[in-house]
């Protein structure tokens, strides 16, 4: 069952809702068990096999937990403890992602006899509810989380809108929520605006993200005599369809846990207008990047930094200590990246998408520690210029980026951005015997004929459906923008206000708006189809 099936939408989010609200009047315990059960038949219609991993998940991190809580003033047994649930759950996780492919790539090599060992199918959500049990046991280590019981903790894992896609979410965060009487009462204002929201989400899934499925599929699947338009709209697709299809999921599980008076995390934040590499990863996909910050960047870097201070080394990353530089910040981001990439899926091209992240972030931060941000030009014109050829370069990388991570590996990845560049054989040749100018006019007519012939090819279609889902994507507010008036997440947006700069209200036209998206949506639900980041 997914959020964009017509048995969630007019029987399971009903149903949910009405007994929750129903039980919480009654006793708030009863409603809990209620969500938790709920949850848990909602992830037993993906496969009931899934079910028992995540319930054997959910028990041993809980008893765990329990037992660091427990013993978190003997710091030698709690350390032990967290390693081991640690190490457990990085075993299961890597047995189901990484081990049939890697027993694969053993035998391809002549290394390993018989068959290979693994799993072919992914159990969903396994990432999302490992990550966040163990961002539990390091916070129960230390003494963050409070011993609840264990109704509580499922709920606290289950909870279906977070469930098979994010956001990871954090103990502290969701629970003295769910102990709040009021989370238990009918909220019309949070009832109002969290559908609006799941609304919204809905749309950018089922209207945008599905309509570029098509254009997607064919591209990465036929990355061989690829023409240059063929690449660039294929690329594009995919570059518009991942924004909408995880935004229109995050919004979907944030509207959703808004219906339950619950806030969660902001996850989304308008990450395709960030003017550096910096500022995107503290935009797309926001929970994880707190999640790799906490528990695995820092971590590292203040590991460094003792390192370096035993050693007597300078821990000043100025420009007068590159090495300070490299060791305290640049290794830590190249680590983190590259584990962020393999956790994505298996194949070289997610670790290569890894790196290339973290070297961005890399070159960002000695960028910044080298060349120190000048004033502002009084030119309006100019100030808006430098910004623009910021956010293009920024999105140009994250476009390298995406090739790598969705291809099916490097070597379509490669033959997809050579079809995006100009033919440099073409352009030797005709150096031979044309001069510069004549050489430079000869590829721009070229370029302009392929553009031309796009023009009356089913390019056409594809290349308008690029220019408006752009248009929506940099003139619009995004949803913690529009809704920042009634608390959406438990951050606000850290973008600038949109160029088309308006709020949701709750009134009649508001209304009417929304439940005719809500109908046309609903009604162009042909098909389920998953949402991407349901494979990591």
């Amino acid at each position: 069952m997914l959020f964009n099936s017509i048995s969630f939408l007019f029987f399971f989010l009903p149903i949910s809702l009405v007994f929750f609200f129903v039980l919480g009047r009654i006793q708030k315990k009863l409603a809990t068990a209620w969500l938790g059960l709920i949850s848990i038949v909602f992830y037993n219609w993906l496969g009931t096999q899934f079910l028992i991993i995540l319930c054997g998940s959910i028990l041993f991190n809980y008893i765990l937990g329990y037992l660091i809580q427990k013993n978190v003033a003997k710091d030698r047994l709690a350390l032990i403890l967290l390693i081991v649930g640690i190490t457990i759950n990085l075993s299961v996780l890597g047995y189901y992602k990484y081990f049939l492919d890697l027993t694969l790539w053993l035998k391809d090599l002549g290394l390993m006899p018989g068959p290979a060992i693994g799993s072919s199918v992914l159990p969903l959500g396994i990432s999302f509810f490992t990550f966040t049990q163990i961002g539990y046991l390091i916070d129960s280590k230390a003494s963050i989380t409070k011993n609840y019981n264990f109704v509580d903790y499922v709920l606290f894992v289950t909870f279906f809108p977070h469930l098979i896609a994010g956001p990871i979410l954090h103990h502290k965060e969701i629970m003295p929520q769910f102990a709040n009487d009021s989370t238990y009462r009918i909220n019309v204002t949070n009832l109002t605006v969290g559908f609006s929201i799941f609304t919204l989400g809905l749309a950018k899934k089922v209207l945008i993200a599905d309509q570029f499925i098509p254009f997607v599929t064919q591209l990465f699947n036929n990355t061989h005599e690829l023409t240059r338009t063929e690449a660039w709209c294929g690329v594009l697709s995919y570059y518009i369809q991942i924004y909408f299809d995880f935004s229109g999921y995050s919004e979907m599980a944030l509207g959703l846990a808004k219906m339950f008076n619950i806030r969660f995390p902001a996850n989304f934040d308008s990450p395709y207008k960030a003017s550096n590499i910096i500022d995107f990863w503290q935009r797309w996909h926001m929970s994880l990047t707190r999640y790799l910050t906490l528990y695995l960047y820092n971590p590292i870097a203040i590991s460094v930094t003792r390192y370096r201070i035993q050693r007597k080394l300078s821990i000043a990353t100025a420009k007068k200590d590159l090495s300070a530089l490299f060791s305290i910040m640049v290794f830590p981001t190249l680590v983190t990246m590259l584990l962020a990439g393999i956790w994505h899926g298996s194949g070289i091209q997610f670790a290569i998408y890894g790196l290339l992240h973290g070297t961005y972030l890399s070159v960002n931060h000695i960028f910044k520690a080298y060349c120190p941000a000048k004033k502002a030009i009084s030119s309006k014109l100019i100030n808006w210029l430098d910004k623009c050829w910021k956010i293009i370069l920024t999105n140009m990388a994250v476009i390298v980026a995406l090739i790598f991570f969705r291809a099916n590996n490097p070597e379509d990845a490669l033959n997809i951005l050579k079809s995006m560049t100009f033919d440099a054989a073409h352009a030797n040749a005709h150096s031979l015997n044309l001069g510069a100018l004549e050489t430079y006019l000869d590829l721009t007519n070229n370029f302009f004929h392929q553009a031309m012939a796009t023009l009356s090819s089913w390019h056409a279609g594809n290349a308008i459906s690029i220019l408006c889902a752009l248009w929506v994507i940099f003139t619009m507010p995004n949803v913690l923008q529009l809704f920042s008036d009634y608390e959406p997440a438990l951050a606000h947006s850290k973008a600038k206000p949109a160029l088309l700069d308006f709020k949701w209200q709750p009134s009649i036209a508001w209304g009417l708006l929304m439940a005719i998206t809500c109908l046309i949506s609903v009604l162009s639900v042909t098909g389920t189809t998953e949402f991407l980041y349901f494979r990591f």
